[in-house]
Parts: structure tokens; C-alpha cells; sequence
């Protein structure tokens, strides 16, 4: 019995502080609120990392990778920032507008050295839906595509659209003057974006990045691919030239599509012959590149190829004029007076806002470390929040809409040679040059272009379909939550798809520590070591001992899981088992006394034997393995008080093993211990051989002061 007791090699525990929440909190006021020149130096170089890292820049070694990363990322961005804009349901300029100031201004608030911030597919599709329901709800006709045809920047916003003109003065509140459909759908998507930006804010300022975590990769992969889908569904009336409302609400994509079927007798052939071609261009493009991305020093810059090519050909064969076809319209030069975000508009986005909040930052804190750790340096998780953040605030006052981090350019950066966010900087002056100089020159682009660039930009996240065979084999609950996720997000809505998933998420997590997996152990043969008996083969039973391992936290949820399991590998329910035996005392009893009338005896002379132990048993120990259980609540802690009880009346032990720390604690705070802790030496071991070794020991000894 040396060494096999708690008693024998008691480890003595660390004091540690106890925790005092008022001193804590004056602590960090008092830190908060404590003014120095150097506080003040390093909290403006620490909102503000340009200045710790631009002074050290390594001209020579860095500036060319910069300055082509810069010109091929802005090459890349003005085609997907004016086709992007079909997705929010706003005019090409907003979309060079927020490609323009993203970059500047990540540029001073980044941490990430290759991150692309500007517009993502998903939030242009989130930022849309907004639109269009506002602009519904606002009596503006949704089928109506008129043309622009003004070409000064504020005549595009309050004099073109006279079709479609209604008084809003209540509701936007910042111009006392008849607003216009484009003027209306940008003061939704600038209030939308002020609010996103400041959520993202107060998420920095209040520590709560930790929300992300609830946003598990195979949701945010569903999430993605269903949004996908909903994306490629409301393109395609742009690649048929066909005229239909955007829908709203849920089921917009079965919805959609109901209506492209009703239309596609007015399917535009102009449209189809541009779409199939361009796709068919870019795709293969594509499909090069990836093939030999190796062989390639920069990639190839194909949708500005098929843009130009395309605006060209609309242009000079007046597409527009002899077969109908849909263009992009007057695509003014310049910058538009700035304009406070509508506080009118603000309540009523609020909501909408937040998932927009939590996806652009999700996003964005996920890519920056994804390349932080392959390039090997740390990202500030919390900064890239405050830059995520005023990403959104600053630009909303200058007609752009939501921002977040984007993979497909991000990729481009660091594949041809980006070292810092000077790139960025570079990648707005190619904006810039759009936006002064070549913008009109677009005029004539068809929208179909636009929908075929959306759409081939979307390989990426439907290609996920193909490795969901392989991800069911690797993991199925995280299979499922995939399916669950994008089946909603694409049938349901966006929003509601990304709710679905992390309640679905969070109750695959639930469901797998209220249903987990139970063992009973066998010992490895000449070891100290115990494993799985279903699980492996030759192992080896401890005569008289069952060894059960419940592998989760033992609280509320599972407390009745747990005691089923118990009382099924232990074939014995304590309960059952004690009135059984008080069943068969108190018939025994009766069975006595009615003989003892018999016999001519007033009462039995109490030699009744009373059955301590159950008849049949093959064991009197079980000893539960704690080292999967992380922490007990006071519902797990109230069942193991009750099993202790329970099966000790019935004549059988119940030994705890492997328990961590926090449990342990849990249990003296409970007295399952005994007054003073006095039974811990025989109730608690370190390792589950020293509760073996006791449990074999003690019947030795019970059995020799028998003899």
C-alpha cells in the first residue's frame, strides 16, 4: 500500500492572491486616467502604427515589391470596385470612393503588413439587401434601370434620376432639398456603415474581439458559400439583360429565381453572347494562373483586360443604342461634397449593422493573422478592430459603404513581393487616377461585364462544395455546421443564415459535452497505464474494479447523461438496487416473524441476516477517471455527493482520480471531502493506477481480518 494514497505524496498547493474586483478596477482606472508625456507618446504611436514602422522602412530592399504590389492590387481593384457597387445597389463612383479611403486609412491604422482592405463581395451583398429594403419601403420603384446620363458629380445624385425623385427631407435630415434614388440608396449605405464602424469601435474600446471565437472557420465557410450562392443567383438577370426587382426578405433566392424564369422569354442576346465570353475569358485566365502560378512573376491583370476590351466594343458598336443592353451610365470625375451620415436613417439600420460589424472584423483579424504568422510577426488583434472601425466612420461621411479585409487581393499582395502597407498606398493612387481622370471613360461598360466579373471572382468559396465529401470524413459535426450554415444563409437570408450558424455552433458544442463519450478502462498489460477497452484491443480487467471515464464537464446539462452511463457499464443502479434490498429484508422480516408465530414465538429473535452487499457483483470499487472533466457546477457536484452516498449503502467505493485543480477545489468547497477534508486520502488519487493500487489493497486487507 506504499505510495498508493494521496496521503503518501501529498502535493502541497501555490497560495495564490485571492481576487479582489474593486482593487482590480481602481488599478486600471488609475492606470487609465494616470496622463504622462510618454503615455501620450506611446497611446499615439499605438493608435497610429505607421509612425513606429514607417521611419525604419528599408527603401532599397522593400519599395519594389511595394510599388508593384501597389499597381497590380489597383489594377485589380477598380474593375471589382465598380462591379461590386451591382452588389450594394449604389453608383460605380461609391465603390472607388471606398476602395480609395480604406487604403488610406489602413495604411495609418493597420498592424498587418499584408492585408488588402477595401470592398468584399459578402458586405456588398449585405450592405444591398439594406438598400433595397429601405429604398422599398421609401415608395421608390426598384424595377426602374433608368439611365445617368449627368456627368458632374452632385448632378449625379441630385438632378439625374427625375423619374424617380421623392421629399425625404425627414428622413435623411442633412439636405433640405428633393433627394434622388441614388442620393437615397447612398445615405442608407453611408448610416449603415457609420453605425458598423462604430460597433466595431466600442467592440475595440470595450475588449470584446472575443466574440469572433463564436465564429467557427466551417461556419464562416458556409456562411461565405451560401452568401455566394444568393450573390451568383442575384447576378445572373445581368448576364440575360433581363429586367427584374431585386427581392427582399427571406427566400430571396428561390424567389429570385422564380422570377428569372418567368422573364426569360425577355432574355437580352446581346447580354448572353458578352456574358459567355467574358466568363469563358475569365475563367480560363484564371484557370492559367493557378495552373502556373509558379512560372508567373505577377498575375495576370485580366479583368481590366476584359473591361477596357469590353467598354471598347460597347462603345463603339453602340450596344446600348441598337440591342438594348445595360451599361453602367455616367461615371462622374472628381470627389462629391463630404455629407454627415443621415442620424434620421441611423435607428432604423442599427440592427442591420451588427452582423456587418462582426463578419468585417472576423474577416479582416482572421487574414491579418493568417499572414502574420506565415511571414513570422504579430498583429494587434484589438488595433485591427479601431482600424476595421474608422474604415467605416471616416469614409461614411464621403459616400462609401462597408469595408472589410478580402482574401482574393490580400493573396495577390503577398504573391508579388508586398512587404509593408505603402502598397496600399500605391493602390490608391491607382484609384486616385480613376477617379480623376478615367472614370467617364466607362461610361459605356455593360453591366453584364460586371455581373461575369462578380461571378468568376466567386470560384473560391464554391469550390468548398468539392471538398465537403473529404471534410465529412475528417470531421462531421463540423460537416454539418457547414451544410446547416450555408443551406441558411442561401434559402433563408444572409443575416439569418449567419444566426443560424452560431446557434447551430454553439449547440454542436453543447450537445457534445451533454451527450459525450464514455469508457470503462482496462489496464495496459505491464504498465501503469489504462485505455479504452472498446477501443483497444489486450487490455487487461482489475478484478473487482470498474474504471469509468466520462469525458466532458460535468454540469447541469449532463449530470442525468452521466448517471445513466454510470449506472449502464456499471450494470448496477445504486437507488434500485438499496430498495431491492430493503424489498427483500422487509419480505425476510415477514418471513421470519410468521414462522416465529409458528414456532409458538412472540417475535423472531432478530437473526434475520441483512444483505450489505449485492448478490451477483463481480465488483466492490469504481473508480471514476476525472482527467477529461474540466470543471464541475453545483448540479455535477451534487451527483457525485449522490453516488458517493448511494453506493456506499449498498457496500461499494467510489474513488475520484485524475482530478484537475479546479475540480478538486470544487469539491472541498462542497465538503465532498468530509468535515475538515479528513477523507480525501481515500478518496482522491492522483493517477488512476494509485485509486487501483488502494482499491486492491484495502479488499486485501478487508479480506485477511476476516480470516
Amino acid at each position: 500500500m506504499e505510495g498508493s494514497t494521496l496521503e503518501n505524496y501529498l502535493l502541497e498547493r501555490r497560495a495564490h492572491k485571492q481576487w479582489n474586483p474593486k482593487e482590480v478596477l481602481k488599478g486600471k482606472l488609475s492606470k487609465s486616467c494616470s496622463c504622462s508625456v510618454q503615455k501620450l507618446k506611446n497611446s499615439f504611436i499605438s493608435f497610429f502604427p505607421v509612425v513606429r514602422w514607417l521611419p525604419k522602412y528599408k527603401l532599397k530592399e522593400h519599395v519594389w515589391g511595394d510599388i508593384m504590389s501597389g499597381l497590380i492590387v489597383g489594377i485589380i481593384l477598380v474593375p471589382q470596385a465598380i462591379a461590386y457597387c451591382l452588389l450594394a445597389g449604389l453608383q460605380p463612383i461609391n465603390g472607388l470612393y471606398t476602395s480609395f479611403f480604406a487604403n488610406i486609412i489602413y495604411f495609418f491604422m493597420g498592424t498587418s503588413r499584408h492585408v488588402s482592405v477595401g470592398i468584399f463581395s459578402l458586405m456588398s451583398l449585405m450592405v444591398g439587401q439594406v438598400v433595397d429594403r429601405e429604398m422599398q419601403l421609401a415608395g421608390f420603384d426598384m424595377s426602374d434601370d433608368s439611365q445617368v446620363v449627368a456627368m458632374g458629380p452632385e448632378d449625379l445624385w441630385y438632378g439625374s434620376n427625375t423619374t424617380n425623385i421623392t421629399k425625404l427631407n425627414s428622413t435623411l435630415g442633412a439636405f433640405n432639398m428633393e433627394c434622388g434614388k441614388d442620393c437615397y440608396a447612398m445615405s442608407v449605405a453611408a448610416a449603415l456603415t457609420f453605425i458598423a464602424g462604430v460597433y466595431q469601435v466600442l467592440m475595440a474600446v470595450f475588449q470584446l474581439g472575443f466574440v469572433s471565437v463564436y465564429l467557427s472557420g466551417p461556419m464562416l465557410d458556409g456562411f461565405a458559400t451560401g452568401a455566394s450562392l444568393t450573390i451568383l443567383t442575384v447576378q445572373v438577370k445581368y448576364l440575360l439583360g433581363i429586367k427584374i426587382p431585386r427581392t427582399q426578405g427571406f427566400g430571396t433566392l428561390i424567389i429570385t429565381w422564380i422570377n428569372i424564369f418567368k422573364n426569360i422569354q425577355n432574355t437580352n442576346s446581346c447580354d448572353v453572347i458578352t456574358s459567355a465570353i467574358c466568363i469563358a475569358v475569365l475563367v480560363a485566365a484564371k484557370e492559367l494562373g493557378d495552373r502556373y502560378k509558379d512560372r508567373l512573376k505577377i498575375p495576370l491583370p485580366t479583368e481590366l483586360v476584359v473591361v477596357v476590351t469590353a467598354t471598347l466594343v460597347s462603345h463603339f458598336a453602340d450596344l446600348n443604342g441598337v440591342y438594348g443592353s445595360s451599361i453602367s451610365g455616367a461615371i462622374p470625375t472628381g470627389f462629391i461634397q463630404p455629407q454627415v451620415p443621415s442620424l434620421g436613417m441611423m435607428p432604423r439600420v442599427a440592427l442591420d449593422a451588427i452582423p456587418l460589424a462582426v463578419i468585417s472584423f472576423a474577416f479582416t483579424v482572421s487574414l491579418a493573422e493568417m499572414f502574420a504568422k506565415k511571414h513570422g510577426y504579430t498583429v494587434r488583434p484589438n488595433q485591427e478592430m479601431l482600424a476595421i472601425g474608422f474604415c467605416n466612420i471616416i469614409p461614411s461621411f464621403f459616400h462609401c459603404f462597408t469595408t472589410s479585409a478580402a482574401l482574393a487581393k490580400t493573396l495577390v499582395k503577398d504573391a508579388t513581393g508586398c512587404h509593408t502597407q505603402v502598397s496600399s498606398l500605391i493602390s490608391a493612387f491607382v484609384v486616385l487616377l480613376v477617379l480623376l481622370f478615367f472614370a467617364p471613360l466607362f461610361h459605356s461598360l455593360q453591366k453584364c461585364v460586371l455581373a461575369c466579373i462578380i461571378i468568376v471572382s466567386l470560384r473560391g468559396a464554391l469550390r468548398k462544395f468539392r471538398s465537403v465529401p473529404g471534410q465529412w470524413q475528417i470531421n462531421k459535426v463540423d460537416t454539418l455546421i457547414w451544410i446547416v450554415t450555408m443551406l441558411s444563409s442561401a434559402l433563408i437570408s444572409t443575416e439569418m443564415g449567419l444566426l443560424v450558424g452560431v446557434v447551430f455552433s454553439i449547440l454542436c458544442v453543447v450537445a457534445r459535452t451533454q451527450l459525450p463519450h464514455v469508457a470503462v478502462l482496462g489496464q495496459i498489460q505491464d504498465s501503469v497505464f489504462y485505455e479504452d477497452s472498446k477501443e483497444y484491443k489486450n487490455l487487461s480487467t482489475v478484478p473487482k474494479v470498474k474504471i469509468f471515464r466520462f469525458q466532458a464537464p460535468l454540469y447541469y446539462a449532463n449530470k442525468d447523461f452521466f448517471l445513466r452511463s454510470l449506472y449502464k457499464t456499471s450494470g448496477l443502479d445504486p437507488v434500485l438496487e438499496e430498495a431491492k434490498r430493503k424489498k427483500a429484508e422487509k419480505k425476510a422480516k415477514a418471513k421470519a416473524a410468521k414462522q416465529a408465530k409458528e414456532n409458538g414465538q412472540e417475535k423472531s429473535n432478530g437473526d434475520t441476516p441483512l444483505i450489505l452487499t449485492p448478490a451477483g457483483l463481480d465488483f466492490h470499487t469504481i473508480i471514476l477517471d476525472c482527467s477529461s472533466i474540466q470543471f464541475l457546477d453545483t448540479a455535477g457536484l451534487v451527483t457525485l455527493k449522490g453516488i458517493l452516498k448511494d453506493y456506499k449503502e449498498i457496500g461499494i467505493s467510489i474513488l475520484l482520480a485524475c482530478c484537475n485543480t479546479s475540480v478538486i477545489d470544487s469539491l472541498k468547497q462542497g465538503s465532498y471531502f468530509g468535515t475538515y477534508e479528513k477523507d480525501i486520502s481515500t478518496l482522491l488519487f492522483y493517477t488512476v493506477h494509485s485509486a487501483v493500487q488502494f482499491a486492491v489493497s484495502r479488499e486485501v486487507a478487508i479480506g485477511d481480518s476476516v480470516v
